[in-house]
């Protein structure tokens, strides 16, 4: 029962750390700007298929990170994440402005059955570089395991966390159009700046963690 718990303590706060950075509900208003041709079956189609690309993002992201760590010793820094939580905070462009989605619209334009499951929904716009570096550093944290986990449940916990990321983006793709005229596109603004508020939050901690981390292991020699 013990271990259980863990698994659910683990899922949850793997759920805090991704989901502002996912912030699925702009993935929503993507989707809705770039599926007016499609059908309905068609756009559920591109909803599963840019669920299943996050969730297969975020495993390789975990595990490639882990390997990456090891064999170079990189320490990723808070600044990627505090810097993609500043943006969020204070856009400087709307995600409908972004590169990938210009891309993306003016291919269907020509075409009224383009893929966009994997670019722009499942990335960048879900699994991004913020949402990478939040899973490649949280692979080092996993290693130590300083929350004195059970190591089933650091085995099971990250494949269970991405696998639940992607079912709420599923869920949230296939009510997109509920989801819009319930929140609004200025509430989904709203949501995403106060997920750039928690970011930047975290970001920091991730710094002062890191520089604490530094002088503490740091031995001056004589």
């Amino acid at each position: 029962m013990t271990g259980i718990l863990q698994l659910f303590q683990a899922i949850g706060l793997g759920l805090v750390l991704l989901l502002p950075l996912a912030n699925p509900l702009t993935t929503v208003a993507l989707l809705l700007g770039l599926s007016g041709n499609m059908t309905r079956e068609e756009r559920n189609q591109q909803s599963l298929m840019a669920s299943v690309y996050v969730f297969c993002i975020m495993t390789v992201a975990f595990y490639a990170g882990q390997v990456v760590m090891n064999t170079f010793g990189i320490s990723i820094p808070g600044l990627i994440v505090a810097f993609i939580g500043f943006r969020m905070l204070f856009p400087q462009q709307s995600p409908e402005d972004a590169p990938e989605v210009e891309s993306k619209s003016h291919e269907l334009r020509h075409k009224t059955s383009a893929n966009i499951a994997f670019v722009p929904l499942a990335m960048p716009s879900t699994a991004g570089p913020g949402t990478i570096a939040m899973i490649i550093s949280s692979a080092s944290s996993v290693k130590a395991n300083s929350l004195g986990f059970e190591p089933w449940v650091l085995a099971v916990a990250p494949v269970a966390i991405f696998l639940t990321v992607a079912v709420i983006l599923w869920g949230c793709l296939l009510s997109s159009g509920a989801i819009m005229r319930l929140v609004g596109k200025s509430g989904i603004e709203a949501i995403s700046r106060l997920m750039g508020f928690l970011l930047v939050c975290m970001g920091v901690q991730f710094i002062i963690n890191g520089v604490l981390e530094i002088i503490s292991t740091y031995t001056p020699t004589a």
